[in-house]
């Protein structure tokens, strides 16, 4: 249950405590910095070897390991594997020990002093084709860069050197080199590969490890798919160029060897990539969305064929990647196979769609969370992310989204809506059925780790920051742990009716004991009109229609890899496990009995051993997951219809009428300007010094268009440089919420 995390954002407290009588707390902090040490080593052992892996030393100590190993029932693929996939799933095994032993470790607000914290909230590029990057991404960047310029030159001096050595004929000897230097752009490209699937898998172990929601690594996702795919494509013209200028062109690229690359399957492998990487372009993607969409399932076909062009030993460079993205794609899979009511729902006059779901009480998530939504009344398979606009706090059974109607799949789902809003009645024509998947996000609520807080957005950029004050106005109400103290909202709008948003901030009225402990300060600025309207604040036709949409009563289902870490963990390694145990059968029973030598045969026999290990010993470890939560819904004598709605009602009628007077509470805290945009120098500067100027650590949080990101992020930039930072003033840390597939 979501109550359970609080006692975590203690953890520092606690272990002071604990230090304080002596001896206990020593264990549990060596058996912490012991697990760090071994993902650390670990990690950095497998990616030094990667990058150094074109050298002779690397080179030599591989071909020793691969003749201590190679006779093992595994054969040379496990040697690979185990060099290059094999550390991964170490990392990731061990991320699970440390997630479930130490849940609460990321929540420290002593991070906020770290450098390594810092250093990921400090924008160093603001303007360019990645956007607003943080020190430690372009630390990261640099070193793709280094890693692949410095591999290729490697590879073609020494190729160079060795076909001279030759002494072939001009014309054969560049005809060779081309041919050699397209085999390394692709293995360059294959170890790329690794890193591409790291992030897209949504609910990694790995992400939370470090903290990386998946909103952020879906940009990291983009910039390795872009690297990989220019690398693959370089590869597949060398080959081309090489063939046409042999004259055998047509013959190569239809060739499909037994022992070799089948060429053919290359070939496909890469259309297939090509078009996902074409259509992912941002100009496509934003005009064409759908399209982009359809085409990027064209994953199975790149994989597929992918492992039968190169075969099973070279596939099992990557194997470990594309291993735990099967893992969460298979877990997401089945989270997304409930179908999940809507409980309430409200079209809202400034042309915003609010959507109420039910939820079981023992889902987690923080105020900065987002799930993925289909609609099958709509599509079967359009799935679009929104940010949670509702707090934990607000309530156990209900979660609730904020969606603006921008394309065809919003502007039919209001459509449904006020149908049902003018008949007031239920049908199975206009009954609306939701799947979820989700919710992602941070590992920690880290807004709460701030004592001063800034929150700039843009329009509906809004949703999570009403999530962010309403569980900071619920948790200083209760007296919970809360750092902020603080808190300015800047935010701007096209017209003036979308600020009746803030009536979605489930607090009911800020009273004087909360305003006592916090300095909440909303600053409105409405861009397209220069006065404001005679009935200004005043909100129509805004009612919920709770239950009108339940039919079968139906919540989300919990089987999500950021839920239960110990069914997450068993389910690794279930999967894990049993991949391996097929491998192994798979080789006595059937490799070595049938004498099965063909490179693409032994490829497509490992993948389908790793799909068994995940459909079979994990889909059962998932079924009891899901039986296991069933149980724990019929123990609580919890009914998911039922209780969410009449959550969403209590939610409503507490409103009703209190609606004014809490969106009277907000509008007293809410200065709105009219025909100007924030000038955040100024806005900066002047809470620099309300926080306590060089005491302060301000948290800047944004959410909007990339235009404003980079706006906030120069700023933020500007600030820690120049006019505060480098002469000991307050220090921003830039954190950006916008999600932008």
């Amino acid at each position: 249950m979501a109550e359970e995390r609080e006692p975590l954002l203690q953890n520092g407290g606690a272990g002071n405590a604990a230090a304080t009588k002596g001896s206990p707390a020593l264990l549990p902090s060596l058996a912490r910095s012991v697990l760090k040490f071994l993902m650390w080593a670990v990690f950095l052992t497998w990616a030094a070897g990667i990058f150094f892996y074109p050298t002779k030393p690397v080179q030599a100590a591989f071909g020793e390991w691969a003749t201590l190993t190679k006779q093992s029932i595994f054969g040379i693929t496990g040697t690979v594997f185990l060099v290059f996939s094999a550390p991964i799933l170490i990392v990731a095994a061990l991320a699970y020990v440390y997630i479930f032993a130490f849940p609460g470790d990321h929540v420290e607000t002593k991070k906020l002093r770290s450098l390594s914290f810092r250093l990921w909230t400090f924008p160093v590029l603001v303007d360019g084709p990645f956007g607003v990057v943080s020190a430690v991404e372009f630390i990261g960047i640099v070193l793709f860069i280094i890693y692949v310029v410095f591999s290729m030159t490697y590879y073609v001096v020494e190729t160079v050197s060795l076909v001279s050595k030759s002494h072939l004929s001009p014309i054969t000897s560049s005809e060779l080199i081309l041919d050699l230097v397209g085999a390394r752009f692709g293995s360059v490209g294959l170890f790329c590969m690794i890193f591409l699937f790291l992030p897209v898998s949504r609910g990694s172990v790995l992400l939370r490890l470090i903290d990386i929601p998946f909103e952020h690594a879906t940009r990291y996702h983009v910039w390795l798919g872009h690297l990989t795919m220019a690398l693959f494509t370089l590869h597949g013209l060398c080959y081309v160029v090489t063939w046409f200028l042999e004259g055998r062109l047509i013959e190569e690229l239809i060739q499909w060897k037994e022992i070799g690359v089948a060429n053919l399957a290359g070939v496909i492998s890469l259309v297939a990539g090509l078009l996902m990487w074409v259509t992912s372009l941002h100009p496509v993607r934003k005009r064409f969305f759908e399209l982009f969409f359809y085409t990027h399932q064209l994953y199975i076909v790149f994989i597929v064929f992918l492992v039968l062009h190169v075969g099973d030993f070279v596939f099992s460079i990557a194997a470990g990647a594309v291993f735990l993205f099967m893992l969460d794609r298979f877990l997401r899979f089945w989270q997304s196979r409930a179908k999940v009511d809507i409980v309430s729902a409200a079209c809202r006059p400034c042309g915003i769609v609010e959507l109420v779901f039910s939820k079981p009480p023992s889902l987690r998530y923080n105020a900065l969370s987002f799930i993925f939504v289909q609609v099958r009344e709509l599509s079967l398979l359009q799935w679009h992310p929104f940010s949670v606009s509702s707090s934990p706090m607000d309530g156990k059974y209900h979660m609730s989204i904020l969606i603006k109607v921008l394309g065809t799949w919003t502007d039919k789902l209001k459509s449904i809506i006020n149908d049902v809003e003018e008949k007031k009645t239920r049908s199975d024509s206009n009954h609306i059925t939701a799947s979820i998947e989700g919710p992602y996000g941070h590992q920690s609520p880290y807004h709460l780790m701030y004592e001063n807080l800034i929150l700039v957005a843009g329009g509906i950029g809004i949703s999570p920051f009403l999530a962010i004050l309403s569980d900071i106005i619920h948790r200083v109400e209760q007296g919970m742990p809360c750092a902020p103290k603080n808190v300015l909202v800047l935010w701007s709008v096209k017209k003036s009716t979308e600020l009746s948003l803030l009536s979605a901030v489930d607090a009911q009225s800020i009273s004087s004991s909360v305003s006592d402990k916090l300095h909440l300060d909303i600053q409105a600025f409405v861009t397209q009109e220069h006065e404001p309207p005679l009935e200004d604040g005043i909100v129509e036709g805004d009612q919920k229609i709770p239950g009108i949409f339940v039919k079968n009563g139906a919540a989300m289902s919990g089987l999500v890899g950021t839920g239960d870490n110990f069914w997450a963990a068993l389910y690794f390694a279930a999967s894990t496990l049993g991949a391996v145990l097929a491998f192994a059968l798979v080789q006595v029973y059937y490799v070595k009995r049938f004498n099965v030598y063909a490179w693409w045969h032994l490829g497509l026999l490992l993948l389908l051993c790793m799909v068994a290990g995940v459909a079979l010993p994990g889909g059962l470890v998932v079924l009891l997951w899901h039986l296991s939560e069933k149980r724990r819904m019929q123990d609580e004598k919890w009914d998911a219809g039922t209780d969410a709605v009449a959550e969403a009602e209590q939610t409503t009628n507490g409103t009703g009428g209190a609606d004014a007077a809490s969106a009277a509470s907000l509008a007293t805290l809410r200065t709105t300007r009219y025909g100007c945009r924030p000038k955040f120098q100024a806005e900066f500067a002047a809470f620099a010094e309300r926080a306590g100027g060089a005491a302060a650590d301000v948290g800047v949080l944004v959410c909007g268009p990339p235009g404003l990101q980079a706006s906030v992020a120069r700023e933020c930039r500007s600030h820690n440089f120049g006019r505060g930072g480098a002469k000991g003033g307050a220090v921003f840390h830039f954190n950006s919420h916008s999600f932008d597939l």
